[in-house]
């Protein structure tokens, strides 16, 4: 084949945090490198321009949840979405990223060619049209769930007459004034929802399998406020987040290490809102805090809107939907006009891309991740898969500024192949890539890529250290392959060959 010019250097896929965080990385840090955002929906943001059920905001703070690059202006530390989306807007405009986003193109499928280093990618736009564009470089920042479907628990709605709505779907301009909500699940989802609708409706009532570990705290940081006053905002800033990422760090790793502490300390803070003789059983779980995401109740709203009658949570199971409501195996029978399945996420990899290479199909959960990033045998591909016990963003921040590197190395060496090679024979052992037991989790394990125990191999889950490993590690570590295509194309494919 030709030698003739890419498309683009780079093409990132999603225009959420991970996507406009890579294009931000590389115009500062890589601007010699062509790129394009490709966007299957019409707005950028990810998350937080999908999701518009109430009161829709973080669950965790905007500090950490922010850029390295661009400090959180607003007093606000657990924010809404707006003010997400105004953040991302701001960035997208003042570093001139908005006019490199193709919105309502959705990537179909992606084929590795080594002929000549190039990712063919075949997108679909909004009407329907399939359009190619290649690339040296494929960069995932889709995110980590299923946007077409949400994980379905198969309810039988039976004989129930009123709305039943999913949080990823809801309808515009819903009017809940003086009804009944059951909200179904325990998650971050649930916990925002619930206050957020008790105000207008007459009640809403959390159903919850399982209770679920509850972390109250102040919506606006006053440290961070204090500091932006005194210090320069960009110090303010960084300040501010080395101690949240601290105090993120040092909160996981007491709850592994001395969770009764944890415990403890949690349902202090519960009865502090509620009283000292309130019953803790609904917000007291069969397993340790950080066994799951621990749920973020900011400015105690949850427990508020429980104070004034306004909602409440129960503990059951289901037996039926019934006319006006939902039935409990106990036979308690909860009064609905709207139910509101806060069941949970479908797990997605790679945006659901049908991934290949010389056109056989690529299975990432057939390979072994490296450094988070990349993946073992595959050329040109990283993605980002945010931290569970931490800011998604903190692993945006790493992989981008990680690859990055890679990028103006290749550049300064004249390669434009960089793989991690692994061998068949690799020995490895094999780790639980995901050590929570949320159901979210669990039930996509399976399409997952692989974990090991030793690093590089492995998704970790610790920042501090995985930030230093990704700046300062030598790129060139014996592992990482880079090479030119075409003058040694055949050495490497039968290195590669060997690999697999």
């Amino acid at each position: 084949m030709a030698d003739t010019a890419t498309d683009f250097d780079v093409l990132i896929v999603g225009a959420g945090i991970s996507g406009i965080g890579m294009a931000a990385h590389m115009t500062e840090k890589a601007p010699g490198h062509s790129y394009a955002i490709v966007e299957r929906r019409e707005n950028l943001g990810g998350t937080w321009d999908l999701f518009r059920y109430p009161g829709i905001r973080s669950d965790s703070d905007m500090h950490t949840l922010g850029f390295d690059f661009e400090p959180w202006k607003h007093e606000k530390s657990i924010a809404d979405a707006p003010s997400i989306l105004e953040y991302l807007d701001r960035i997208v405009d003042e570093r001139g990223i908005r006019q490199h986003i193709r919105f309502n193109h959705k990537v179909i499928s992606a084929d590795w060619r080594e002929s000549d280093a190039r990712w063919h990618v075949t997108l679909e736009t909004g009407e329907g049209e399939r359009k190619m564009l290649t690339a040296n470089w494929l960069y995932l920042g889709a995110g980590y769930y299923d946007y077409d479907e949400p994980y379905d628990p198969g309810f039988d709605f039976g004989e129930f007459e009123g709305q039943v709505i999913h949080p990823q779907f809801w309808p515009k301009d819903l009017d809940y004034s003086g009804k009944n909500v059951v909200v179904i699940g325990s998650g971050a989802t649930a916990v925002t929802i619930v206050p957020s609708m008790a105000d207008k409706a007459a009640k809403v009532t959390m159903l919850q399998r399982t209770p679920t570990w509850m972390f109250s705290r102040p919506a606006k940081d006053g440290i961070a406020n204090f500091l932006r006053k005194i210090l320069p905002e960009k110090t303010a800033y960084n300040i501010t987040r080395f101690k949240n990422i601290k105090m993120q760090d040092i909160s996981f790793k007491m709850a592994r290490n001395k969770p009764q502490k944890v415990k403890d300390g949690l349902h202090k803070r519960i009865r502090k809102s509620m009283g000292k003789d309130y019953d803790l059983t609904p917000f007291t779980p069969p397993y340790n805090p950080w066994e799951q995401r621990l749920c973020l109740v900011p400015d105690d709203d949850l427990f508020q809107a429980i104070k004034k009658g306004k909602a409440e949570v129960v503990t059951g199971h289901i037996k039926a939907f019934e006319k006006g409501g939902v039935r409990l195996t106990d036979d308690t029978f909860l009064p609905a006009d709207i139910v509101i399945t806060a069941t949970g996420l479908k797990l997605a990899v790679a945006g659901k891309i049908a991934l290949s290479k010389e056109g056989q199909p690529i299975d990432l959960a057939q390979h072994f991740y490296y450094k988070g990033c990349m993946f073992s045998n595959v050329p040109n591909l990283a993605a980002v898969f945010g931290y569970l016990n931490a800011s998604w963003t903190l692993r945006a921040d790493i992989n981008s500024d990680y690859i990055c590197r890679v990028l103006v190395k290749q550049k300064a060496t004249g390669t434009d192949v960089a793989v991690p090679v692994l061998a068949e024979n690799h020995g490895l052992e094999e780790d639980d890539i995901f050590d929570f037991s949320s159901g979210y989790i669990q039930r996509g394990k399976h399409i997952m890529p692989k974990n090991a125990v030793s690093y590089p191999w492995r998704l970790n889950q610790e920042y501090v250290i995985d930030r230093k490993r990704m700046k300062t590690d030598p790129l060139e570590d014996g592992i990482l392959d880079l090479h030119r295509h075409g003058a040694n194309a055949r050495e490497v494919e039968e290195q590669l060959e060997a690999a697999e």
